[in-house]
């Protein structure tokens, strides 16, 4: 079960979080109480009361909260597990494109974390999603318990690589005719995909909709190149530095982030660890579910003890 609860962000941005529940199971009971109001939201309301120890989910640039179904349906069955649809993204609100700094993406995690009552919660960063994630536990260490981060380097990447985004957004058949189409330039004839990818190609099509000249993204590519914009020239290791909670490192082995400069993030954070996903690149959560979870699951367990 999955409901959406609006969050007011930073500058009064809505957000739209989702929030994953298992289905309230039946009373064993031969002669069971009346119910209670039917819905997502008596399922959410016995989670609080029992305690349940919060997780939000945060997706990377031109991500949304959907692309964490599957690892937050896994973890809904002992936590409460929360998707937040960043700002620009998904079903939040679209801002004007001075909005997308990196203060206005830690405040409105920062928001959803307090406005939910998840804190101190986990929190589960794709990317630009775990940059956030970290830059927040180092700010708020009172609202953050751990922290796993996913696919996302400390070091800055520099004018050229910003530059490389831009020809690629420009790159972009849009609009697309279907959703088929989409599938299959993401997934096999964009020049950045070495190997067919299915996954890849899935991946995009949630990012889709469907207008009356066909099918294009959720987001603004000039929103999504100023939010990088925010991020691509600095480089992020004394903010990794502060984070004082336990914090997981995780890299898909055909990924963006080298095992080097992981292993020199797991150094730097002090209370560091480090995992791998094989068979995979960049997507390793939304790639390869199955092998994401045993890679994580040791932290969570950890992490999230009762």
């Amino acid at each position: 079960m999955v409901r959406r609860i609006d969050v007011t962000g930073a500058g009064g941005v809505r957000l739209a979080a989702w929030e994953f529940a298992e289905p309230p199971k039946p009373e064993a009971e031969p002669d069971p109480p009346e119910p209670g109001p039917p819905g997502p939201a008596s399922g959410t309301e016995a989670e609080a009361e029992s305690g349940a120890p919060g997780v939000l989910l945060l997706h990377g640039l031109m991500g949304r909260a959907s692309h964490w179904a599957a690892t937050a349906r896994w973890l809904a069955g002992r936590h409460r597990a929360v998707a937040l649809d960043q700002r620009g993204h998904g079903q939040s609100d679209k801002p004007p494109q001075a909005a997308y700094t990196r203060e206005s993406y830690v405040e409105d995690a920062e928001a959803a974390l307090e406005q939910l009552g998840l804190a101190p919660a986990l929190l589960i960063g794709h990317a630009m999603g775990a940059l956030t994630a970290w830059q927040l536990a180092a700010k708020r260490p009172d609202l953050v318990r751990g922290v796993i981060i996913c696919d996302m380097r400390a070091s800055a990447l520099g004018a050229a690589s910003q530059r490389e985004w831009a020809d690629w957004f420009r790159s972009w058949p849009v609009p697309f005719a279907s959703l088929a189409d989409v599938r299959k330039w993401f997934g096999e004839d964009d020049p950045w995909v070495e190997r067919p990818n299915p996954a890849r190609g899935a991946f995009y099509a949630e990012v889709m909709h469907e207008g009356a000249d066909g099918w294009r993204p959720v987001f603004e590519a000039a929103h999504m190149l100023s939010s990088r914009e925010a991020w691509v020239y600095d480089a992020h290791w004394e903010e990794l530095a502060q984070v004082r909670c336990p914090a997981l490192v995780v890299r898909g082995l055909d990924g963006e982030l080298g095992r080097a400069e992981a292993q020199e993030m797991v150094r730097v954070l002090p209370h560091g660890a480090y995992a791998e996903v094989a068979d995979t690149g960049h997507l390793a959560h939304y790639d390869h579910p199955d092998a994401w979870r045993a890679a994580v699951e040791p932290f969570l367990n950890l992490v999230l003890a009762d």
